[in-house]
């Protein structure tokens, strides 16, 4: 076996190059088709060269093939062609390529070349730069960002569900707030929904840093949310919240970047990301927060204290948009902390006006940004809708903390946002003269009656709410409309709407095999066609399609011939996924034709499900299906798709399954189904077919 340092000699011949052995690692966000079309080309390019390659795919259902230390240890280099983060360290020593998937799809040859000669990968050094146009269509900043919100958003969601159901259940309204009895079972449910928000700022924080300096940042990353929330730490009333997450996070994944840097001994290596890297990341981050910038954090909280108790005989209207302002500014942190603190302590000199204006603003930042996910879903992710929905509920709780992580993903648009609407409901509780009794906010507190001027409480809530929205969503089209949908180079994945990203799949290449098709030109798609055109009628003893009876169904029964078409009418795009969304319908499994459209259409804005190679598989998750579908339709001349190769779309699948399809059945087969696709041969006698029975013997290759 060759060296993993040096590169097989150039003159050692066909029986070297037989030993050569590499493997790869390909990924995507999403991981359903791009993963393992890559996975097929690289897989076809290797054995068409005579080299064993073994490749790990990490898609969306569940990790197969998986590399492990035996097929590290005797491999010649790794390829990893991901649009996701893959952890290098199990690599170190070898020779590693790092690229985006679309690499992999369109010039596995060139990869296969290059890894032979790049730099030996090393924990903390680079391997070798990605190629131009390798899909990454976002910046690591942006990606780390998203890490962590998407982490963050299960102990939101738990934390402030819990907290509201035991506030309404089992809690009585108090001069301190509402109090839950201690001892109670509610208090202990309030207790375990207190524990999820503890957590989901450290758990911010903690991924931000882990998707910048992979697993050695994680502990740095969590430890610096914690102390980054922890006001008591340095001498403030109140935590950094989740501004302060943001800011640990990213402090602590870049100083273990620059750590990973230095030079050190090689006997202290192999210690270095277990306990060197986090115990000195760890320690520098928390005492640079605690003595630099927790100061100033202090500073503020106790000069805003003092600069609102001076305002507290000017205009009502005046104070309560300040108030709102900052009610909706961190959501937890000191600038929020102090205004509402300031208007609980007024509480007890009977002045109720100021805790009104508070009350007021503190639902609006969940309620508005729930209520955008409602107005212009196609903005928003599936997980953002689901977390949309249970903001709503958090508002009306007076838990404002159920805004966080779309504050978190989309700071630029929703904080001001939150504080234009934040600052319109204070402002018209002040003007209306709304009291609150107790420190505590949210249309609970109008309902259980510790607030009068009940009517014009909700009118406020209502105004502020509608303004977040409305400008939340003004803002992010906005933002959506000034980047590109589809950015060069990159490839848009095409993943179920609503489906979250998942944790590694994989496909099993069988070394030094070439599958029909790998690494062949043969008579190109359109051709095949036209000469099945030109030569009439195929004699069913000259295909191996029609010598044994079809199939009546296709890619586990989820295709039938009724949703089969062989000659598609539409020349647009929309035009197609009507005509596909009619196709579909006639399997039965279809309730209403009109939202399945709108669903695959806003899939569509999202990135283009073109795949190039003359193929797209536009998709939808919504209950418009009862049941998991799949529809197939092939087009003479070809549809204009977006695709990144520049082919229009002749051969057209459509899937479209249930938000609560039960496993994970349809992405297997979308998964063998792209890696199919890859096969020249395979599309040359899906082009052939002459019939929908010839069709699904076709597809029923797949699997």
């Amino acid at each position: 076996m060759t060296s993993p340092a040096g590169p097989p000699s150039a003159g050692s011949g066909g029986d070297e190059r037989q030993r050569l052995k590499l493997l790869a690692v390909t990924a995507c966000p999403t991981g359903i088709a791009h993963t393992y079309m890559a996975a097929e080309k690289l897989a076809q390019a290797a054995a068409s060269r005579g080299i064993e390659m073994k490749v790990e795919t990490q898609g969306s259902i569940g990790a197969e093939n998986v590399l492990d230390d035996n097929d590290v240890s005797t491999a010649d280099g790794v390829i990893v062609a991901a649009d996701k983060d893959v952890d290098l360290s199990r690599f170190a020593g070898k020779r590693v390529l790092t690229v985006g998937v679309a690499e992999g799809i369109h010039h596995p040859e060139r990869l296969i070349e290059r890894v032979r000669t790049v730099p030996v990968y090393t924990p903390g050094g680079a391997s070798s730069a990605p190629a131009s146009g390798g899909g990454r269509e976002r910046s690591a900043v942006y990606k780390a960002l998203m890490n962590g919100v998407s982490y963050m958003i299960p102990f939101v969601v738990v934390g402030g569900l819990l907290i509201a159901v035991s506030l309404a259940l089992g809690g009585d309204a108090t001069a301190k707030g509402y109090v839950i009895p201690e001892g109670t079972f509610w208090a202990h449910v309030n207790a375990i929904g207190g524990i999820g928000f503890q957590l989901m700022i450290p758990i911010l924080s903690g991924y931000i840093a882990y998707a910048l300096a992979d697993r050695p940042a994680l502990v740095p990353g969590m430890i610096g949310g914690w102390i980054a929330n922890t006001g008591a730490l340095y001498d403030s009333k109140a935590g950094a919240g989740f501004i302060g997450a943001i800011v640990t996070g990213f402090l602590a994944g870049y100083l273990v970047r620059w750590i990973k840097k230095v030079k050190v001994p090689k006997f202290v290596q192999p210690i270095m990301p277990i306990i060197v890297i986090p115990i000195v990341a760890t320690t520098a981050l928390g005492l640079f927060f605690v003595y630099v910038i927790g100061k100033p954090i202090a500073w503020v909280f106790e000069h805003l204290t003092s600069w609102l108790s001076g305002m507290t005989g000017t205009s009502a209207i005046l104070l309560g948009a300040i108030l709102g302002l900052m009610i909706a500014f961190d959501m937890g942190g000191p600038v929020n902390k102090t205004a509402f603190l300031f208007g609980a302590g007024l509480i007890a000199t009977g002045n109720q006006t100021v805790m009104g204006m508070c009350a007021a603003a503190i639902p609006v930042m969940p309620l508005g940004q729930g209520l955008a996910t409602l107005i212009r879903r196609r903005l928003y992710t599936e997980q953002e809708r689901e977390t949309g929905l249970a903001a709503l509920f958090m508002g009306c709780f007076g838990i404002s903390e159920g805004a966080i992580p779309f504050a978190a993903a989309r700071p630029a648009q929703v904080i001001p946002a939150n504080m234009l609407g934040g600052a319109v409901a204070g402002a018209v509780a002040g003007l209306a003269g709304v009291k609150d009794a107790v420190p505590h906010g949210g249309p609970i507190v109008a309902v259980l009656g510790a607030v009068s001027g009940v009517p014009m409480f909700f009118v406020a809530v209502a105004i502020g709410t509608v303004v977040t929205a409305l400008t939340t969503v003004t803002l992010v089209d906005l933002d959506e409309r000034a980047r590109p949908r589809v950015p060069s180079g990159a490839v848009a994945e095409p993943a179920l709407v609503g489906a979250g990203v998942g944790a590694g799949a994989a496909g099993t290449v069988v070394p030094g095999q070439a599958g029909p098709g790998a690494g062949a030109q043969g008579t190109p798609a359109r051709e095949a066609a036209t000469s099945l055109a030109e030569s009439g009628p195929t004699d069913p003893a000259s295909t191996t399609t029609t010598t044994a009876p079809a199939p009546t169904t296709a890619l586990s029964g989820h295709l039938t011939e009724q949703t089969v078409k062989v000659r598609l009418g539409a020349a647009g795009k929309e035009d197609a996924i009507r005509e596909m969304a009619a196709l579909l319908a006639r399997s039965g499994r279809v309730a209403d034709v009109d939202e399945l459209v709108a669903t695959a259409l806003r899939r569509e804005e999202q990135g283009t499900t073109g795949l190039g190679e003359e193929i797209a598989i536009p998709h939808a998750r919504t209950d418009a299906v009862t049941a998991p579908v799949v529809g197939f339709a092939r087009s003479a001349e070809g549809v204009e798709w977006g695709s990144l190769d520049g082919t229009k779309a002749r051969l057209l699948f459509m899937i479209a399954v249930p938000e609560a399809a039960a496993g994970d059945e349809h992405l297997r087969i979308l998964a063998l189904l792209s890696r199919k696709l890859m096969d020249a041969g395979f599309r040359e006698r899906l082009l052939a077919a002459p019939d929908e029975r010839a069709v699904l013997g076709v597809l029923g290759e797949v699997g």
